[in-house]
């Protein structure tokens, strides 16, 4: 912690722009469609919610169902809440009796067949997109694809590089400068990465309907038809979660040392074909087409990670590309469930909180990560998500176990430094508040996934049950939300604009598909 100390203190003595106060964060929040009936929706994205291919804040995500409500940039999170919960007003406006489900696990499926693949129209990216989504129903089952989270997206100010660059005595050109430290903070994000499942993971339940094909010997049962761990923080984080589970066989691990590593890594992945995947096929006996490619991975977005680095797409740019052009603009977190009992699925507190841990996790000493350390912070991830509200359970560190209260409360402790350096252009004490609220509900009985099992066992209901309650107060708090008029102009706005720019998009394709396809994936 010496280095984190130095750097508070230089960066506190600089004042001005050497402050990180003033960053941007925005949020994406993925949820399902539901039934009344309590089954994931049949029905298409309706309407009046505009394109889901070029709408900028209301799209889908691998099913049809599975709305994606994003946020812009904004620099306090009171400003990204508000706009989130404008738009999930505006989105329940057009939904009848439809609700969107309050929890990163899914409602009853009783047939993993019967997800609806999201279309995007006949456009040629649209055509990719869905057939990007359906090689990943083949390669990973479509079952996997409807776990919903939170993506917290972070930048720091650009006023502030400059000034830290000085500090630091770095004489690298800027960009190379802050590509290094979002690499370094990505690094000691999946150091820690456990903290996130342990402290805000709200998944350690789950509906029987889910498991069908999955093996869940370790899983108990409670009434409802639901399985359940005794001490899991985030199921939807474990080994029956969203993750590439066949790294064995037909995956990789990315390069986080620097950009360029990172970079190589994947288009080594996206260029390569694999064994496995290549007895899916490519066509059907129709033509229709199976999956992109039979490479590692189709795109570099089916790299599953708990933390990216991010630039933003000119159309039709790969990600890679992006990252190579421009460098990185921010970080996005993945690693969040949903809150059922906060109507947004996250709150105010929570993304102050996560904002000092981004920046502690910048301002820390963070060495590439070894062979070893990866195999630590993999099963650190894996355990915590299954045990880690469990008596005395204990992290692997490079140094030998560490007990996870432990290790946790060093963490928050070294966090003070970090919110006093965030609030010291405030008045008010925001992020130190906002650590306090989450040290005094740090206590394995105490965090979201603990407060979910206590219903249900005090109760007697089952996970099902729970999250439809929790989905149709939240459904009736949005109904009642005054959504502000210029807010929801443009909401209106961009529906009707959205579905004009995805018809001039099909208008003016005049490459076949299988030409453009190959153009794109081209090295």
């Amino acid at each position: 912690m010496q280095l984190l100390e130095q750097r508070l203190r230089r960066l506190t003595e600089a004042g001005g722009d050497a402050m990180p106060s003033g960053g941007l964060i925005g949020l994406e929040r993925e949820a399902l469609r539901v039934t009344p009936a309590g089954r994931i929706s049949q029905r298409p994205h309706p309407f009046a919610l505009g394109s889901a291919l070029t709408h900028p804040h209301i799209t889908t995500d691998y099913s049809e169902a599975l709305i994606e409500l994003i946020t812009p940039p904004c620099h306090q999170p009171e400003q990204s809440l508000a706009f989130l919960a404008d738009t999930h007003a505006f989105v329940y406006r057009q939904l009848d009796d439809e609700v969107l489900w309050a929890n990163s696990m899914p409602c009853i499926i009783d047939d993993p067949e019967n997800i609806p693949i999201a279309h995007y129209g006949p456009s040629n990216a649209g055509q990719m997109k869905r057939i990007y989504r359906i090689g990943l129903g083949h390669r990973y089952g479509r079952m996997m694809q409807v776990i919903s989270g939170i993506h917290l997206n972070y930048s720091l100010p650009l006023a502030f590089w400059e000034p830290f660059r000085a500090l630091e005595g770095d004489r690298r050109e800027l960009r190379a400068f802050i590509d290094h430290h979002y690499f370094a903070m990505i690094r000691n994000l999946q150091r820690h990465g456990w903290l996130i499942p342990y402290l805000f993971g709200a998944s350690p339940a789950i509906c029987n309907t889910f498991l069908a094909t999955h093996d869940s010997h370790h899983l108990q049962s409670l009434p409802g038809g639901t399985r359940y761990e005794p001490y899991a923080t985030s199921l939807r984080m474990g080994d029956i979660g969203y993750t590439n589970r066949k790294e064995a066989c037909a995956g990789i691990k990315a390069n986080y040392d620097d950009l360029n590593g990172y970079l190589a890594s994947l288009r080594y992945a996206i260029h390569t074909p694999c064994e496995v995947w290549q007895q899916i096929g490519l066509r059907d006996r129709d033509g229709g087409y199976r999956q992109l490619n039979a490479n590692i991975l189709q795109i570099e977005n089916e790299y599953y990670s708990t933390i990216r680095p991010k630039q933003l797409q000119h159309h039709l740019e790969k990600p890679t590309d992006a990252l190579a052009n421009r460098g990185v603009l921010y970080v996005e977190l993945r690693s969040l469930d949903i809150d059922p009992f906060t109507p947004l699925g996250i709150d105010t507190t929570r993304m102050r909180f996560l904002e000092s841990f981004l920046l502690y996790c910048l301002l820390s000493d963070s060495p590439p990560i070894d062979p070893q350390e990866r195999k630590f912070i993999d099963r650190n991830l894996e355990e915590t998500a299954h045990q880690g509200r469990a008596p005395d359970f204990q992290l692997a560190h490079p140094h030998g176990p560490r007990p996870l209260q432990q290790w946790l409360h060093e963490i928050l402790n070294d966090l003070e430094g970090v919110c006093q350096l965030l609030d010291s252009r405030s008045d008010q004490p925001r992020y130190r508040t906002a650590l306090d609220q989450v040290r005094a509900h740090s206590a394995p009985e105490a965090t979201p996934s603990a407060r979910i099992l206590d219903q249900l066992r005090q109760r007697g209901i089952g996970f099902y049950d729970f999250s439809r309650e929790q989905s149709e107060r939240h459904r009736d708090h949005f109904l009642h939300h005054p959504i502000d008029p210029q807010r929801e102009t443009l909401l209106q706005q961009l529906g009707h604009t959205s579905h004009q720019q995805q018809q001039q998009l099909e208008q003016a394709d005049t490459t076949p598909f299988a030409e453009f396809l190959a153009a794109y994936l081209a090295p």
